[in-house]
């Protein structure tokens, strides 16, 4: 079964993510309190645990959030999904896959010290299509395209 392991926000944007435990997602715009939280294709971030493992090889203590996600999975392998899918979050959130991946301007400092950064390749963006509040823990639901 695939899961959320985590949820993380920032107040400002240019710095990482904290995790944080319940968070509320606003639709057509994000994650309440999320410096990223606006209408646009790129309203939510995520990340599956899986493809930050491969980097944490190398620096096992970088946490979940760090990578800039909104969202830290467990069980599914996000950067296959096609752009239009829809995952529906503990039977209440719906997000639409918007684009994977993203071009990565300059470096971020994980890039920076490891020489590789997994978020422009593996990372995935969505809309908000319907929100509610969820907690870390819940069910992720591939609902189709």
């Amino acid at each position: 079964m695939a899961r959320v392991l985590a949820f993380n926000i920032s107040k400002v944007k240019g710095v990482p993510k904290e995790e944080v435990g319940a968070v509320t997602f606003i639709e057509e715009s994000g994650i309440e309190g999320d410096a990223h939280a606006e209408p646009g294709l790129r309203q939510v971030s995520l990340l599956a645990k899986e493809s930050a493992d491969k980097i944490r090889e190398i620096m096992p203590e970088i946490g979940n959030g760090r990578f800039a996600e909104n969202v830290t999975t467990e069980g599914i392998v996000l950067s296959v999904l096609p752009i239009g899918t829809q995952i529906l979050l503990d039977g209440k959130v719906l997000l639409q896959v918007t684009q994977i991946g993203k071009e990565c301007h300059g470096g971020c400092a994980i890039k920076q010290i490891v020489g590789d950064c997994v978020m422009p390749r593996e990372g995935i963006f969505a809309r908000v299509l319907k929100g509610g509040r969820v907690s870390p823990g819940c069910e992720l639901l591939i609902i189709g395209e």
